[in-house]
């Protein structure tokens, strides 16, 4: 049975932080001294636009593992044709991250990459990331949005943002249900807090209506924490092809969940999936 916090709230840094409090997040982050913290920054729209990551949940984040003692470092890599560098700027990300001495990387201009071997992969065999993102916790912070291709875009999704090529857009004639399954099952998120402050339905990530949930998701077991995030949205988690391959090969629970906080009926928006 996995545990999964759903939270209703306005905007801020409470929401954040009963969700993450309801699970056990410092038993996930215990082994580690180093955090990853990796939000969606795929455009510099800023985070009323549903597209990326809110810069306040990457702050209650940040905080909650600067209380343990560990090392917070936010992390994102360019998607093709856009550069994190700028984006970390323009949608605020960068003053937080200063605020709270934290740090920011570009793990593609990381020197110190390895090479990661798919075991019966469905299409990906190997991929090439920071050797930093494989001794450290990950914690994905996605915001929530639908997509046509993959059915959602959360946590599990967010993870394609590891990978430090530079033209990801190719990896899409593999499938991109497959690809997140290859990467998620060699390289599982350790921790899930997704953002659904302001998110994304339509058929995404650019297109689409805005839509102000003021929800937070979080999870120790990021299989559990998509499918309860499908569910406030009105998706059966097993039409999710990703979602139910990671499920079947041991990664996480769709059904065993129990739901904390408020619950799904509080925060529960059937979304247009814009598929006509």
């Amino acid at each position: 049975m996995s545990r999964v916090a759903v939270v209703r709230g306005e905007r801020g840094l409470e929401p954040v932080y009963r969700a993450m409090d309801l699970i056990d997040y410092c038993k996930a982050l215990e082994p580690y001294d180093t955090v990853l913290v990796k939000p969606n920054l795929i455009t510099s729209h800023t985070y009323e636009t549903g597209i990326t990551t809110d810069p306040i949940v990457v702050e209650a984040v940040i905080k909650k593992v600067q209380e343990l003692d560990k090392k917070a470092i936010v992390v994102e890599t360019e998607g093709g044709i856009t550069s994190p560098d700028s984006a970390i700027h323009e949608t605020g990300m960068m003053e937080v991250i200063e605020r709270l001495g934290s740090e920011y990387i570009n793990m593609r201009k990381l020197k110190d990459k390895v090479e990661l071997h798919v075991e019966n992969p469905r299409n990906v065999k190997k991929f090439k990331l920071a050797r930093l993102a494989t001794e450290s916790a990950i914690i994905t912070v996605p915001t929530m949005k639908t997509l046509h291709h993959t059915g959602i875009t959360m946590g599990l999704k967010n993870m394609f943002g590891m990978l430090t090529t530079r033209k990801k857009y190719p990896m899409h004639r593999h499938g991109m249900n497959n690809v997140i399954y290859d990467i998620c099952k060699t390289l599982p998120p350790t921790l899930s807090v997704i953002d659904g402050f302001y998110d994304k339905s339509g058929r995404g990530p650019w297109e689409g209506t805005p839509v102000k949930m003021d929800t937070i998701i979080a999870g120790t077991d990021p299989v559990a924490a998509d499918a309860t995030g499908a569910r406030c949205i009105g998706i059966d988690p097993w039409t999710i092809d990703h979602v139910r391959w990671l499920h079947e090969a041991g990664l996480g629970e769709i059904d065993e969940i129990e739901v904390v906080g408020d619950g799904i009926e509080a925060v529960y928006q059937k979304w247009d999936r814009g598929l006509d």
